[in-house]
């Protein structure tokens, strides 16, 4: 993947749950006489410190200019800094007791902070909360039904073409794979030589798009079970090892590449499956190559992409809560989302900002699309390792790996986790 695809997948992947208990119970965490108000301080005069993960210089100047702007009206200050390794300084600010007033907060690792007592519960406070992509605001959900934080911005899985070498095998647009079965159809015809039909990443967070499309699940809504080894979910990953076992589908590994974009932009995959963030991926290291997005092609079931989201992280005792959430507020007004989808190539996370951003990055149309179908990562603490274990049997698919035994042994770790998280 890409720097950004990398970071939306691991972003606090170090922070340990057992340091965030330790420090958010302690007195001594970042309170101040100031934040025993409602909104947790002053809401002007003050400093905001933020801690982000930067895809580059574009991300962290659009932060800090739109901190300018809403500190010219509000009369406050914000210090933006993005760290060089975000999983562990923000763990040793949570365990030091000194946490930066707002912090990215990945979709994967909300359960974990949440349960720790780590975050503010602002959300039901913003005037927009029902702008927010309901599949989106999900993803920082609690069990108990309650909305945490703000989605900053968000990404969807589409299916990027090669149109080079589609036109190559004859095909049109017309033959858009609509289906898991136009898929396959075309994967064959289009490999040849050298191309592969189809290369996708070798991890669950690939996988689970067909277990998904079969009518699949993983953890439950309420988060109190696992469904892994569900026949819906055989039925996923027993297509991809067709595929597999056809040789249409390969993974980037085993075309000499790192990622699915750098597959397509090699000539070495005529189609991949990835987010957004292949724009900027394949313009600077495969600037010409032709290509064009389409939707996923739908399941036996349903329709199915998955979301990759962060939400502005609001300190729980953080000595300027009231102001944090203003900025937010700020942060994710259709404007604002606007100018940075325009700074660094994200996609709103507003229902309001959709039109405009549409008209604007009209190639993005398929990812937009998917938000409304799209669902989250799973967010459980333990579940880096389980999902580990999962994505070291995927590359052997097209040999040795049995689809059952994959799926009964991720239940197994994926129960344990959970009852180890509770």
């Amino acid at each position: 993947m890409t720097p950004r695809g990398r970071r939306l997948a691991s972003v606090l992947a170090g922070v340990s749950v057992l340091a965030l208990t330790a420090a958010c119970g302690s007195s001594g965490y970042g309170g101040s006489s100031g934040s025993s108000s409602a909104g947790g301080g002053k809401t002007t005069g003050v400093t905001l410190k933020i801690l982000i993960a930067s895809s580059g210089d574009a991300e962290t100047n659009a932060l800090r200019a739109a901190g300018t702007a809403w500190g010219a009206k509000s009369g406050n200050k914000v210090q933006v800094t993005a760290a060089k390794d975000l999983n562990q300084e923000l763990s040793q600010a949570l365990a030091g007791g000194t946490p930066p007033d707002m912090f990215y907060v990945d979709a994967s690792k909300f359960s974990g902070l949440q349960k720790a007592n780590a975050l503010a519960p602002y959300f039901d406070q913003l005037k927009n909360k029902d702008d927010f992509y309901p599949n989106l605001v999900a993803s920082f959900t609690s069990a108990d039904g309650k909305a945490y934080c703000a989605p900053k911005d968000f990404s969807t899985l589409g299916l990027e073409i090669n149109t080079t070498l589609w036109a190559k095998a004859g095909l049109t647009d017309a033959d858009i794979p609509k289906t898991w079965d136009q898929l396959e159809t075309v994967a064959k015809k289009l490999t040849t030589g050298g191309v592969t039909g189809l290369v996708i990443g070798d991890t669950l967070d690939r996988v689970d798009l067909f277990m998904k499309g079969a009518g699949g699940t993983l953890l439950n809504k309420e988060r109190t079970a696992f469904d892994a080894d569900s026949p819906q979910n055989l039925t996923g990953v027993e297509f991809v090892q067709k595929l597999a076992k056809e040789g249409v589908l390969k993974f980037p590994k085993q075309v000499d590449s790192g990622w699915g974009g750098e597959a397509l932009g090699k000539g070495k995959a005529a189609m991949t499956m990835e987010g957004n963030w292949i724009i900027g991926g394949v313009k600077n290291d495969f600037p010409k190559l032709k290509y064009t997005v389409a939707e996923l092609p739908a399941g036996p079931k349903q329709k199915a992409t998955l979301s990759f989201t962060q939400c502005w992280g609001v300190a729980q005792k953080g000595a300027n809560k009231a102001a944090a959430i203003d900025f937010v507020q700020f942060l994710t007004s259709t404007d604002q989302q606007i100018a940075f989808s325009k700074a660094f190539g994200v996609m709103p996370s507003v229902k309001s900002a959709q039109d405009q951003f549409v008209a604007q990055f009209p190639t993005q149309k398929p990812f937009v699309a998917g938000a409304e179908y799209a669902t989250g990562p799973t967010s459980l603490s333990g579940f880096d390792a389980v999902q580990k274990d999962f994505d070291s049997k995927i590359l052997g698919l097209g040999g040795s790996s049995n689809p059952k035994a994959m799926l009964a042994a991720l239940q197994k770790n994926a129960t344990a986790a959970l009852d180890a998280a509770k």
